[in-house]
């Protein structure tokens, strides 16, 4: 069965979903929705055969629409995801998932109640370093994960409705929930508003997880240079993912310390530094989004839960929730709560 999907969104990343949405066999997007004229016209000229509107009310009554993906600012998540649910709507929602905990929650059991596929544009969990990284680290490679740090920064683009955690950090979370499978229960975030009065455009996150673990993460649009980095520390072999790098995005270091024996002397402890070598697995190339798209399209068929579902959608929302309150506090560590 063919599926019917509308767009609603064309700005920044519209376009991506409406390309890589009808290079599928599966389904086709007959709508594309934005308040820009603009951007209307620029989809019409890409395809022709695509009906542009400006108003979002003919979707949600449109028995013709089976899904439908949200590529709007933040603030309109919510609102435009809640119509359609309500509509009978499979619903995707570009990251992060609402404004709130509250939201995402009444979002969850809108979906569940009406039978309806909710998932969260976590792109980043379904590109193939991410993918491999998880095999690596379930496989027991890097012994038992020590710690996570993560560095994203760029100059801009700058957000006006959020800061730079809730426009950056999505990605960095999603990643790390998923590799790690593992329950955050606190988080401690500090940072500044340089240009933008009330806007953080630099923000240092840490996430403490139940089994003593931690993550750092640090986000900026206030840098000279592009980074997109992560590095897993293992208790036997370290992991660096560099996303910028046209091959060997992921490297892996036979490096670490080893804790000496526990002598009933005076003697001095020696801790002992093992280094190795350095390999980068092969990595089979596609293109994230589109299997990101062709997932919700399987899920929706196959009633089968979506490994971005609107439930991994509200923990990082409960995540940045937690960091926006810490940063009131002065980087206070804030309680997560039950992620469920």
């Amino acid at each position: 069965m063919m599926l019917n999907v509308a767009v609603i969104g064309c700005g920044y990343w519209g376009p991506n979903l409406v390309r890589n949405f009808n290079s599928l066999s599966e389904c086709e997007v007959t709508i594309a929705c934005d308040a820009s004229n603009d951007r209307l016209l620029h989809m019409q000229k890409l395809y022709p055969h695509l009906k542009t509107i400006s108003n979002a009310d003919a979707i949600f009554s449109d028995e013709a629409i089976d899904a439908v993906v949200i590529a709007t600012p933040v603030q309109f998540h919510y609102e435009l995801a809640l119509r359609s649910l309500k509509a009978g709507k499979h619903t995707f929602i570009e990251k992060p998932m609402a404004s709130s905990v509250a939201e995402c929650r009444e979002l969850l059991d809108l979906a569940l109640e009406q039978g309806l596929t909710l998932m969260v544009g976590h792109t980043f969990v379904y590109s193939p370093p991410v993918k491999k990284i998880k095999e690596i680290v379930d496989s027991g490679d890097l012994g038992g994960i020590q710690y996570v740090s993560s560095r994203r920064l760029n100059l801009g683009l700058y957000q006006k409705d959020i800061n730079v955690a809730w426009d950056l950090a999505p990605h960095d979370i999603s990643i790390i929930l998923y590799v790690l499978n593992d329950t955050p229960v606190s988080v401690n975030c500090q940072g500044k508003a340089h240009i933008s009065r009330g806007v953080e455009d630099v923000c240092n996150m840490t996430i403490n997880f139940s089994n003593g673990g931690f993550c750092t993460i640090q986000s900026s649009w206030l840098d000279p240079n592009k980074i997109r980095e992560m590095t897993f520390v293992g208790e036997k072999r370290m992991l660096v993912y560099n996303d910028l790098e046209p091959i060997e995005k992921i490297k892996i270091y036979d490096k670490r310390v080893e804790k000496p024996p526990h002598y009933d002397t005076f003697a001095d402890f020696h801790y002992s530094y093992h280094y190795g070598d350095m390999y980068s697995p092969y990595l089979k190339q596609f293109e994230p989004l589109k299997e990101e798209c062709q997932h919700f399209i399987d899920c929706i068929k196959t009633k089968s839960k979506s490994i971005s579902s609107g439930l991994e959608g509200l923990k990082v929302v409960q995540i940045l929730s937690a960091a926006s309150e810490s940063l009131k506090q002065n980087g206070a560590a804030v309680s997560i709560g039950d992620l469920g």
